[in-house]
């Protein structure tokens, strides 16, 4: 029996989790401000929506997809991505009768069959937010602010926001058939991948990560100069928002995204220590492509597992979501202490103070060692003498300090700093 966990997935353990819990509480905060509600969908959908809303020639659908069937002969597929999810939640729901725009985040697992690398699993989580009801370039700014307000939030160093314009369905035939001229000049240079896909969608060569593939694609023609100029006035008001707002960017030609639903401005938040931290775009197309009525759509995603390493990298994760954390550890001696012990700890957990005691019947050493161990900032004893006296030593674990207390909680959580748990948690 293979006891380990399936490749390209992993578990999280209770100490990370509380940088989870941080990260999360960071997006969800940000959502809020912007006035974003979360969204929670299934974590598989009718294999049809993603070839439908995702795109059939993307390696998302060709390669990395998880299907199957389930056992009334539906396909069925784990979700590969957020935003086709999301999607079909509007309509099903009908949220085009809301009032507009509908603003949706969500934070979940996402599934992927491909090679396992540092921060990219096959089960990575990802939060993402969706805009749905407007076509104005004010929505592309706000998405993109949402973002840029995260990552500064957080504390991010060194990211840039890369955007560029796809232009509408026209621009992209127009583009399409450009491009399909280049790439057909030099299909014998490229990949197989690249010689693969030219029939199909000659625009993921731009995407290719083959080193040759990436020299030739340098040359290519350029988005921009295949868009018309209801679509050119639309991206230069985008620019001139982001420049309002003081978000710098980079105009990138190159920036084109995996997915074959995006038009008009696609964007991406990269930075050195990560490749993309965050990305996405418009596309107005897919409600419709899935069922739906016409309506204009923005949206992006961020892998949470990547941001989480860059984050702990730069050391801007809080010290006390690096640990579980330990207010006070009360020891024993006897019976009568350890009666005591477990009153007071359960005591300081109704009051929000994270306190522990002894489980194992440790002896006092032992049980110290132990405290040290978990971190706990300050620790105490409590036997017959100090029963008889009502009070004990509790001792700062970080300077040895030590100073008598009486046995009451609140004698206790004044000792140790603690007036309410939200003041000190800081949460």
């Amino acid at each position: 029996m293979n006891m380990q966990a399936p490749k390209g997935t992993r578990d999280i353990l209770g100490m990370d989790v509380r940088a989870w819990q941080w990260l999360e509480e960071n997006i969800r905060h940000t959502c809020d401000t912007f006035g974003f509600g979360e969204l929670r969908t299934p974590t598989f959908e009718h294999t049809e929506l993603f070839l439908r809303g995702v795109g059939e020639t993307t390696d998302v659908v060709q390669k990395e997809m998880y299907t199957f069937d389930d056992k009334g002969g539906r396909s069925i597929t784990l979700r590969p991505e957020g935003t086709a999810g999301a999607a079909r939640a509007f309509i099903e729901h009908g949220m085009h009768n809301l009032p507009l725009p509908v603003k949706l985040y969500y934070i979940g697992p996402i599934f992927r069959y491909e090679n396992p690398q540092a921060g990219r699993y096959r089960q990575h989580f990802q939060f993402g937010v969706e805009c749905f009801g407007s076509e104005h370039p004010a929505v592309e700014a706000e998405i993109i602010s949402v973002g840029h307000s995260l990552l500064q939030r957080l504390g991010i160093k060194d990211v840039t926001l890369h955007i560029n314009s796809l232009g509408c369905a026209d621009c992209y035939s127009k583009y399409r058939e450009m491009l399909k001229a280049f790439v057909g000049d030099n299909l014998g240079n490229l990949c197989g991948d690249c010689q693969r896909r030219f029939h199909q969608n000659p625009l993921r060569a731009l995407d290719c990560k083959v080193e040759k593939c990436k020299t030739i694609m340098k040359k290519a023609p350029a988005t921009l100069e295949a868009l018309d100029e209801e679509c050119n006035d639309h991206f230069e008001a985008v620019l001139a928002l982001l420049y309002g707002m003081g978000i710098n960017y980079v105009v990138d030609p190159k920036i084109v995204r995996g997915l074959d639903y995006y038009t008009r401005t696609v964007f991406e938040f990269m930075t050195d220590g990560l490749p993309t931290v965050i990305g996405g775009g418009r596309y107005d197309g897919m409600i419709e492509q899935i069922g739906g009525n016409p309506t204009p759509a923005v949206g992006f995603g961020m892998g949470m597992d990547r941001l989480l390493i860059l984050l702990k990298n730069q050391g801007l994760i809080p010290e006390q979501f690096l640990s579980i954390p330990c207010d006070i550890y009360i020891g024993h001696a006897g019976d009568a202490g350890y009666q005591k012990s477990q009153l007071l700890v359960n005591g300081l957990r109704s009051m929000g103070v994270a306190a522990e005691s002894d489980l194992l019947k440790r002896s006092v050493k032992a049980q110290m060692k132990y405290a040290g161990k978990r971190g706990a900032r300050f620790s105490m004893i409590i036997g017959d003498n100090e029963l008889a006296e009502n009070k004990a030593k509790i001792k700062n674990m970080d300077t040895g300090e030590q100073e008598a207390v009486s046995l009451e909680i609140e004698a206790l959580m004044s000792a140790i700093g603690i007036i309410t748990t939200e003041i000190y948690r800081n949460l």
